[in-house]
């Protein structure tokens, strides 16, 4: 073996070349195990076209020979051949002592490609074959993981917990929490996560912890755990927004708006932040750097629907109804795809007298928000107002319907109808 630890030697300090060279009488005149243990170090190293050539003249010699196949199969799968790598495990015997390591590689080529059936089933026999393997139950675990069979998945990690905390560098007590907060069980998931974090504390699983506590209501605990991520990587832009939610749960409005700053100042272009941002300088009275916040989520992203319609709503409070078309019309969203901007528009030509431009608004606004009673309010008076009283009758039959005991709409509709007679 001597041979094959000088090429390892030689890969290691860069001599490629010279390694190369001595690869080739292995390759011509090695016996057979030291053209093994060479495949299998240089498909270690990532010279897999040099660990193929080995193992196809190794396979000429021994065509059913497992362990030949399955580093072929191995390989195969780092090149990005998955199919024939498929084809190669198929050949693979049940009789064979590798036949379950077979089984394992296959299952995780079938879940790779989303065959979720195919690939239980080949964990299922692995687990006949080899029922002490741990390996099986994680790998069980986490396809049952992706097909959000939390039950299966909890029982498969449970299994595992009994030998091991840490698999294939997972946490296990991290995987199970990120699952039980997935499925809203957060109560639950805050036991794993405190396991997993005693453990071994990672930066991901404390914001899992953290953000779960928000979600299961724990402002306090949820704040003091993102400051702690804060601590260990002020770049976990993720973070920033969250706190901020946490800090508003308790009505701390300005520790919020600088848990906004903070994460602009990481991620300048996260345009939720500059909209959580908005709201919370409107929360505070703050309305110019409100409009700042909301006109910069605006210019990320201009197709931004939600942070339109607050800083209309910023407008409309302050009779800026210019500034409400303006603004409409710089948009990336047409009037159809969000509604909301017909009615805004025919409110805005309506205040500004421009009642030719608000009917039409107000006609195409109709058919989305003819089920809305506070938009049907806003459009019957305004028909009232133009003198389009057929018209207003019709609404006005309809707002009666959304409130039959609204003692004014029934007056109205009886004056309406006595002008029509």
């Amino acid at each position: 073996m001597d041979r094959v630890n000088k090429i390892i030697n030689m890969l290691e300090n860069g001599q490629h070349k010279e390694a190369i060279n001595e690869y080739n009488v292995v390759l011509k005149s090695g016996n057979h195990e030291e053209m093994f243990l060479l495949g299998e170090e240089l498909y270690q190293f990532g010279f897999l076209d040099e660990a193929k050539v080995l193992v196809d003249s190794l396979l000429e010699i021994y065509p059913e020979e497992g362990e030949l196949l399955v580093l072929l199969g191995e390989i195969l799968v780092e090149a990005g051949e998955e199919e024939e790598a498929i084809l190669v495990l198929e050949r693979i015997s049940e009789q064979d002592a590798n036949f379950g390591q077979s089984l394992l590689l296959l299952a995780d080529l079938y879940q790779l490609q989303g065959l979720y059936e195919v690939c239980e089933r080949k964990l299922l026999k692995a687990k006949e074959i080899l029922p002490d393997e741990v390996i099986i139950d994680f790998a069980l675990g986490e396809l049952f993981s992706e097909q959000g069979e939390i039950a299966k998945a909890m029982n498969a990690y449970e299994v595992v917990l009994r030998e091991e905390n840490e698999m294939a560098g997972v946490n296990i007590h991290g995987r199970m929490a990120d699952l039980l907060s997935a499925s809203g069980a957060f109560e639950e998931a805050l036991i794993y996560y405190e396991k997993a974090l005693a453990e071994k504390l990672e930066i991901n699983t404390l914001f899992g912890y953290a953000f779960t506590a928000l979600q299961a209501g724990y402002n306090r605990t949820a704040i003091e755990k993102f400051n702690e991520l804060k601590e260990l990587d002020p770049e976990y832009h993720s973070l920033y927004l969250h706190l901020a939610k946490a800090y508003e749960g308790e009505d701390e409005l300005e520790n919020s708006l600088h848990s906004i700053k903070e994460g602009i100042k990481q991620d300048e272009f996260n345009k939720e932040l500059f909209f959580y941002g908005g709201k919370m300088a409107l929360k505070l009275g703050k309305e110019a750097e409100a409009e700042q916040y909301f006109r910069e989520a605006l210019a990320i992203d201009p197709g931004f629907a939600e942070a339109a319609i607050t800083l209309n709503k910023l407008f409309f409070q302050q009779e800026r109804y210019e500034d409400v078309i303006d603004l409409i019309s710089q948009l990336d969203i047409t009037e159809d795809e969000e509604p909301q901007f017909l009615w805004d528009s025919a409110l805005s030509f309506q205040r500004l007298e421009e009642f030719s431009y608000a009917l039409d608004k107000y006609e195409s606004a109709y058919t989305f928000f003819k089920n809305n009673e506070a938009f049907l309010h806003d459009y019957g008076y305004f028909l009232i107002e133009e003198g389009k009283t057929d018209r207003a009758a019709e609404i006005f039959k309809q707002l009666i319907i959304h409130d039959p005991t609204n003692d004014e709409y029934l007056d109205l509709l009886e004056r309406l109808t006595d002008l029509k007679d």
